[in-house]
């Protein structure tokens, strides 16, 4: 078999022995993947995060997601091109159901997000890629105007800034984006001031991705199937919402919860998931950072969770979770738009995405 030219992570999220993290070859000229080395022993894995260097992974590990326990988070050595993985350590995350992970761009932060308990914490990372405790931990407090889910914190991403001097962590309970600085030296978060950017009344900001322009940073709302534009200070942290734009067709009248998106390499569109309208929906990014809508597709499968794109841009992935499968589209970089690769391959309960760059 010729070169691979990506190393394909996608976790499973399931307790046990059910859950791991299954490794494929992805050929990024045809999207065909072929099933390589499947690491069990990861509990739950509900969100993978891979290191600067590409040596390490790492993943959410919880024995049950979202109980009273604080959850982990687990790195792994990447041993080989066939997706081996050697467990190095795991780390408490200081909260449960644990949700999100992000690496600062020198390697040695690791960023979690934890959502039932509405927190925010940073761990050092060791040469060897290994975690060690937690070095600062951040309690969101606050609600918001949706009784049933914005009763309480609850932090469902934190992502670096394009510069590494910041932190955002969407806060669906009370529709803030909190801006924490970032000290990678030490691996520790502290409250910005500003110290926040507020979305829409009830919109539950989920997932998070800055503009490669590093003017804008945009977020995807789970409660009100939307994304929201905001401009991005890069001096002082400050966030200013500038849009916000319906991820669904105006006909739809059932149920659906946005989950994830991503922005191309070139900077040109924006994707984002519907999970109950099970589809992308696909916008074109303005010089002014403004979305307007190409078009929504569906994602061949229920509740797609997310989504990655490959660095040349020619190829979308995503994990339809609840749906068991992983689907590819080619993308036309032209207009963005997507077409189907094959038949979706059958994956128990995919949740992450990660693609690593082989030789």
């Amino acid at each position: 078999m010729p070169p691979a030219t990506f190393l394909l992570f996608v976790s499973m999220f399931a307790a046990g022995e059910k859950g791991g993290v299954q490794a494929f070859h992805l050929d990024s000229k045809t999207g065909e993947i072929a099933s390589r080395t499947l690491t069990t022993g990861v509990e739950n894995p509900f969100f993978l995060a891979l290191s600067p260097d590409r040596q390490t992974l790492y993943s959410i590990h919880a024995k049950k997601f979202g109980s009273a326990d604080n959850e982990e988070v687990a790195a792994y050595r990447i041993l080989n091109r066939e997706g081996e993985l050697k467990l190095l350590n795991r780390q408490s995350a200081r909260g449960s159901a644990a949700c999100f992970l992000d690496i600062d761009s020198t390697g040695h932060t690791l960023l979690v997000a934890n959502y039932s308990t509405g927190s925010v914490a940073s761990l050092p990372i060791a040469a060897d890629g290994s975690l060690g405790e937690v070095a600062s931990f951040c309690q969101h407090t606050g609600s918001s105007v949706n009784a049933s889910r914005q009763k309480e914190p609850h932090a469902h991403s934190i992502v670096k800034s394009p510069d590494n001097r910041f932190a955002y962590a969407a806060d669906l309970g009370t529709d803030r984006i909190l801006c924490y600085r970032l000290d990678p030296a030490t691996a520790t978060l502290m409250p910005n001031d500003p110290p926040f950017g507020t979305s829409p009344a009830g919109a539950g900001p989920r997932h998070l991705a800055f503009h490669t322009n590093a003017r804008h940073l945009y977020a995807i709302n789970e409660l009100t199937n939307s994304v929201s534009v905001f401009a991005y200070d890069a001096k002082t942290g400050a966030l200013s919402e500038q849009q916000t734009i319906s991820t669904l067709p105006p006909d739809f009248t059932g149920t659906s919860y946005c989950a994830d998106l991503k922005i191309s390499p070139d900077g040109r569109f924006l994707y984002g998931t519907n999970r109950g309208h099970d589809s992308i929906a696909i916008f074109r990014i303005g010089d002014d950072g403004k979305l307007t809508t190409v078009e929504i597709v569906p994602s061949r499968g229920k509740g797609p969770q997310n989504i990655a794109l490959t660095p040349d841009g020619l190829l979308l992935l995503c994990a339809n979770m609840p749906g068991n499968n992983l689907a590819i589209f080619h993308v036309d970089r032209s207009s963005g738009t997507l077409q189907p690769v094959g038949e979706p391959t059958a994956i128990p309960s995919p949740a992450c995405i990660v693609l690593v760059p082989v030789k």
